[in-house]
């Protein structure tokens, strides 16, 4: 039941997750965070099983940090995304594959852009303008393949992100508690009153 949405504008990445926590019809918790910052400019969303979403966002996070610390240079949100692939795909290989599905948005300091990276449980990368996991791509896509443009500035894509929770509060048929949304921009991640 899990609504995961990402949307590259010109300026920054918005990351929206929803903020309900649920085992099988049941909502656990109204407020959970589905993100992990990885680095200054860097963010990961993820939806999936339970145990192992939470396990794969701290090991992923843990590594880049650790690689952060040793080498005193901050990954460009594509190689974190190459890394974080590089992890789900050999993960499939093993006795207990994770079934997580990322979303990783960030800016990219050295060359002045940003990045949204779509990843699913098989390891599959792939840059996109727009991308959403769980139910959100359903109802989603069709309204972002509409309206989204390369040259949204951030108050625009905000409105954009307002039409698609409108949609999500009209077509699903849970309450996912509201979403949780942060920016990724030059100045790092933060998070938005939405």
């Amino acid at each position: 039941m899990d609504v995961i949405l990402g949307i590259k504008l010109r300026d920054c990445v918005i990351i929206a997750t929803s903020k309900a926590a649920t085992r099988g019809i049941s909502v656990l918790r109204a407020d959970d965070d589905k993100t992990r910052q990885l680095s200054e400019h860097s963010l990961m969303a993820f939806t999936g099983e339970s145990g192992d979403t939470v396990q794969f966002a701290e090991y992923i996070q843990a590594n880049i940090q650790l690689y952060d610390i040793r080498e005193n240079y901050e990954l460009s949100p594509s190689a974190i995304a190459s890394f974080t692939r590089n992890e789900l795909a050999k993960s499939l290989r093993s006795r207990k594959p994770y079934q997580v599905n990322v979303l990783i948005g960030g800016y990219d300091t050295v060359k002045k852009e940003t990045k949204l990276n779509w990843l699913d449980y098989l390891g599959t990368n792939i840059e996109l303008p727009y991308a959403a996991h769980g139910y959100a791509a359903f109802y989603t896509t069709s309204l972002l393949d509409r309206h989204y443009r390369e040259d949204l500035n951030t108050e625009e894509g905000l409105e954009l992100l307002k039409l698609c929770v409108k949609e999500l509060e009209t077509r699903m048929p849970v309450d996912f508690k509201g979403l949780l949304v942060k920016i990724i921009d030059n100045d790092g991640v933060r998070v938005v009153d939405f």
